[in-house]
C-alpha cells in the first residue's frame, strides 16, 4: 500500500500550526529528514472484522464486539445493516523515535510526533479507500469511519473493540488503564455498511462534531 507523502506533509504542517504560510528552507529540510527516518521506523498493520449491526431507538448501537449509547454514531450508521470494526497502527517505532528525540532534540520530537499522527490517518484513509472499492463491487456502500471519543461515542468502547479484535496478539495494539492506545499512533474505528448510498463521504475532522478543535481542517 502506497501512502501519499504529500498529504502526510500537508497534514504535518497543519498539526504544527501552519495554516496558509509555507515553511522556510530550514523547516522544509527538517520535514524531509524526519520523513526519511520515519519511513524506516514505522510498521503499518491493521486488523478488521465485519459484524451484524442492531440499531435501537435514537442512540442504541449493538454488535458482537461492543454496545454503546451514542446519538452521533447512531446518526452515522443510519440505514446500515452491518459494520466494519478495525484497529490500525504504524507500530512502536514512531514512539521510540519520539521518546529518543524528546531527550536530545525537542524540536525534532515535535515534528516526528505530528508526522506520525499524519501517517496513521493517511494509512487509515488508504485502507478505507481499498475497502470502499471492495464493498462497492458487492453493491454496498461504506459510511465514514467513526472512532471512540468522537462526539458522544464513549472512549470506553476501546476496551471491547481491541479485545474482540484480538488486536494485542494480532498487531501489537493494546490499551493502558487510562484508555491510551499503545503504540500511541494507532486508530480504532467503526465503519457502517449499507445497501443505501450516503449523501456524502466525510473522513477524520469532518466526521467529528468537535468544531472548536484548534487542529480541525477548515
Amino acid at each position: 500500500m502506497q501512502m501519499d507523502e504529500s498529504r502526510i506533509m500537508q497534514e504535518t504542517l497543519r498539526y504544527l500550526g501552519y495554516r496558509r504560510q509555507q515553511p522556510d528552507g530550514q523547516v522544509s529540510a527538517l520535514l524531509a529528514d524526519c520523513m526519511e527516518e520515519l519511513r524506516t521506523a514505522i510498521s503499518c498493520r491493521h486488523v478488521r472484522r465485519e459484524l451484524p449491526l442492531v440499531l435501537e431507538g435514537e442512540k442504541g448501537i449493538r454488535t458482537e464486539l461492543f454496545s454503546a449509547e451514542s446519538r452521533n454514531l447512531r446518526k452515522n450508521l443510519k440505514d446500515c445493516q452491518a459494520v466494519l470494526v478495525f484497529g490500525a497502527t504504524v507500530g512502536i517505532g514512531a514512539d521510540q523515535l519520539i521518546q529518543r528525540y524528546e531527550r536530545i532534540r525537542v524540536s525534532r520530537a515535535v515534528v516526528i510526533q505530528a508526522m506520525a499522527a499524519a501517517m496513521i490517518e493517511e494509512y487509515c484513509d488508504c485502507l478505507n479507500r481499498e475497502w470502499k472499492e471492495e464493498y462497492g463491487k458487492k453493491g454496498l456502500y461504506l459510511r465514514p469511519r467513526f472512532s471512540p471519543g468522537y462526539g458522544d461515542f464513549p472512549l470506553e468502547c476501546q476496551r471491547e473493540i481491541l479485545s474482540g479484535l484480538e488486536a494485542g496478539k494480532r498487531i501489537g495494539l493494546t490499551l493502558t488503564d487510562s484508555l491510551i492506545m499503545m503504540p500511541s499512533k494507532s486508530v480504532t474505528a467503526v465503519i457502517g455498511i449499507s445497501s443505501v448510498p450516503a449523501g456524502c463521504a466525510l473522513e477524520g475532522c469532518e466526521a467529528c462534531s468537535k468544531t472548536d478543535c484548534e487542529y480541525r481542517r477548515n
